[in-house]
């Protein structure tokens, strides 16, 4: 791999990991905002207002650095790949433009009137533009992820001359990854809005721990999480058995598969040997690889020996690790945490369990950048699997624009990832 070709996919990745930090967030939090709004309507207990304002403050600066990241993300469409959108541009073009049509104004409309009609609207009107935004939020998941699981498992198109066009819009977004890729991303927001919402309550406790409107939210948002990690084992579980028919040499490398067998075992932990074709320090489940992937233990599964062309190994191996092994400790302190909201007649909770929950405010980032990784890498070394290699999409730029501009991004967003979390925290701690 050349330098200019290794620079380009990092700067796009440190793009792409960035900006989908925020929708991991907001696709969740704008359902929970939502809740919150209509128990105020419903109750009119002022406790619930301050969670609504308070929330919804969240709400919009997380959407706005969304906004932001994900502006810069489509303009590398053109300085990095134009040879992506030269040669699938006319299925992924309106695919982009449906998102920002009838998704992006909806929510950038209606959440103008959630942040400043709150006594120029009826209660009806409020709560009304409330769930609109969050609709609104899920459309431009389900736009996003449809074209992201096309350029997976394309079907719907043909080509006219040396012209790929859509044959069948419906096959172009109901291909056969995108259900499960579309349900694991919303159940992977809505947990990591739950554990944003627990994790921020928790902090506010540790400072007031008088405050029945954080306990309140922070009970909710460990009983949210507690629900909904279950349901995403079982869709991963499904996302996998998809993923094995469709993408078999992806599975292979993340679980470092290397030859094909009847019986693969589970490798638990390990580190992947590229050269020697091998895992050293294997830790193994006798055939539950076969067991997991395919709910049969005798079960053939391909090695990497079966594909000219497979994805890199250790990238997907470890990525799909650490999405796994932070899911079980999120699991963990979820419904470990019931023990006290809902086994000891709701009692308070102890301080090293907010201490916990503070920890894992944005845990579940770590498990979607983890799981992205999964997703983007392992479809290496295609773009658009079986029709386009990332290596032929590249633009011209040299390494060393590209080294200097990745530079600039790295500093940047760091910069405003620290003064997002700070934000976060210090309102928090404030309550308000």
């Amino acid at each position: 791999m050349d330098d200019a070709l290794f620079l380009a996919r990092i700067q796009f990745g440190l793009n792409v990991g960035f900006h989908i930090l925020f929708p991991a967030i907001t696709i969740g939090l704008a359902w929970i905002v939502a809740w919150f709004r209509i128990q105020y309507e419903r109750t009119r207990d002022d406790a619930w207002l301050r969670t609504y304002k308070l929330w919804l403050k969240v709400f919009a600066l997380t959407f706005a650095m969304g906004i932001v990241t994900g502006v810069t993300m489509s303009f590398q469409f053109g300085t990095n790949w134009p040879g992506y959108m030269n040669a699938v541009g006319n299925v992924a073009g309106p695919l982009l433009a449906y998102e920002v049509l009838t998704a992006f104004f909806l929510e950038a409309t209606f959440l103008g009137v959630m942040l400043f009609g709150m006594n120029r609207v009826s209660g009806r009107v409020h709560v009304t533009s409330a769930l609109i935004v969050a609709a609104g939020t899920t459309l431009s998941a389900f736009w996003i992820l449809a074209l992201n699981s096309w350029m997976q498992t394309p079907t719907g198109h043909t080509t006219i001359g040396r012209t790929l066009v859509a044959a069948s819009w419906w096959h172009v977004i109901f291909n056969p990854s995108f259900p499960y890729r579309f349900v694991h991303m919303l159940l992977a927001s809505g947990i990591t809005a739950s554990f944003v919402v627990a994790g921020l309550s928790a902090w506010r406790l540790l400072a007031a721990p008088a405050d029945e409107a954080a306990l309140k939210t922070l009970r909710f948002g460990a009983g949210l999480a507690a629900v909904l990690v279950p349901l995403q084992i079982v869709a991963g579980d499904m996302h996998g058995l998809n993923t094995l028919e469709h993408q078999p040499a992806k599975i292979a490398a993340l679980e470092a598969i290397w030859h094909t067998e009847r019986g693969a075992p589970l490798t638990l932990v390990g580190i992947p040997n590229d050269a020697q074709r091998r895992t050293d320090f294997a830790i193994m489940v006798p055939k539950g690889a076969s067991l997991i992937l395919a709910h049969d233990a005798n079960a053939e599964l391909k090695g990497l020996d079966a594909f000219h062309d497979h994805p890199p190994v250790a990238p997907t191996f470890f990525a799909f690790r650490l999405m796994v092994g932070m899911g079980m400790l999120m699991l963990a302190l979820a419904w470990g945490s019931q023990y006290w909201f809902l086994g000891k007649m709701r009692a308070e909770p102890p301080r090293w369990l907010l201490w916990a929950f503070a920890g894992f405010t944005f845990s579940g980032w770590v498990a979607t950048l983890a799981g992205w990784i999964v997703t983007e890498v392992g479809r290496q070394p295609w773009l658009v699997t079986g029709i386009l290699r990332t290596s032929d999409a590249v633009g011209p730029a040299g390494g060393a624009k590209l080294g200097s501009s990745l530079t600039a991004y790295a500093l940047t967003y760091t910069a405003m990832l620290l003064a997002y979390m700070v934000t976060l925290t210090h309102m928090s701690r404030k309550g308000s």
